[in-house]
């Protein structure tokens, strides 16, 4: 949730032309991690719980790239970029170890 509320509040200030491009493209990644691991918790099962976190996963990914194009742009500081950086590595650290929970509980199954 810190990382989607930092980056709504930072790609406020894109330029309106970024609006329904990069802007929308890094929110809709960035609130696709937590919603998806919200979905997952809902549903039966670590199989399911598993596959919406391998989908949280790769909408990471895709911040992780949407990000580095803001930065090439100077849409966002060395600095901001660097801080968002260490917080998604964080966040896809989390996302890699819960992945590998379920795989193991529902292998023990």
């Amino acid at each position: 949730m810190d990382v989607t509320f930092d980056l709504y509040m930072l790609t406020r200030d894109f330029p309106k032309e970024e609006l329904y491009g990069l802007t929308s493209q890094i929110r809709r990644s960035c609130v696709s991690i937590p919603a998806n691991i919200v979905e997952g918790c809902g549903r039966e099962g670590n199989a399911e719980l598993g596959r919406f976190l391998q989908i949280s996963f790769g909408s990471a990914n895709e911040l992780e790239y949407h990000l580095m194009l803001a930065h090439d742009l100077n849409l966002i500081t060395d600095v901001e970029y660097q801080n968002l950086d260490i917080q998604l590595k964080e966040v896809k650290r989390m996302l890699s170890t819960l992945i590998k929970r379920t795989r193991g509980s529902s292998q023990q199954l």
